[in-house]
């Protein structure tokens, strides 16, 4: 069965929510601590989705991969987070486990790219996990290349170096 892709709706944010928990555990467990990934729940991540959709949907765009009836992934982007007028920010892909490695990451990164060059924006930008080493090389064989430029983000209480990448759309 293909995947399909498609806006994403606010009665969709509770399942994202939950795909984004199963998604961070599977991809950061052999780098972060269990009590790191142990919180936010899948519920109080649905939740996070709800109070960012209120405030962000028209600046930002879900899109989300559907493998007939099933989340398979998400993607979302919007204005770059350094205020550069010219590039866009990815600011996550997340996928359900079990897609990792099926060319769902890729479509959904493909059309994040489209939809920033429809917005005017020339660059992209996203910021990734250093230690997460499948992800940089997913998105290094998708043309991006790290800017050198690193910030450190809590996941939980542990704090999680990223590295910022970008790449022409």
């Amino acid at each position: 069965m293909t995947v399909t892709l498609r806006a994403a709706t606010a009665e969709d944010l509770m399942a994202v929510g939950a795909l984004h928990q199963r998604s961070r555990v599977a991809a950061y467990s052999s780098f972060l601590p269990p009590e790191a990934l142990a919180d936010p729940t899948p519920e109080a991540m649905g939740e996070y989705w709800a109070e960012r959709w209120i405030w962000e949907r028209d600046s930002h765009r879900m899109i989300l991969a559907m493998r007939g009836d099933t989340l398979a992934g998400f993607s979302y982007s919007g204005p770059d987070d350094e205020d550069d007028p010219d590039t866009g920010l990815l600011c996550a892909i997340h996928l359900a486990p079990a897609e990792r490695g099926r060319g769902v990451g890729r479509e959904l990164m493909v059309d994040a790219l489209a939809g920033m060059r429809t917005r005017g924006w020339r660059r992209a930008a996203l910021w990734v996990l250093r230690e997460n080493g499948p992800a940089r090389r997913f998105y290094e064989r998708g043309g991006w290349s790290p800017t050198g430029v690193e910030r450190v983000e809590l996941i939980g209480t542990t704090q999680a170096p990223q590295l910022r990448y970008t790449r022409g759309v």
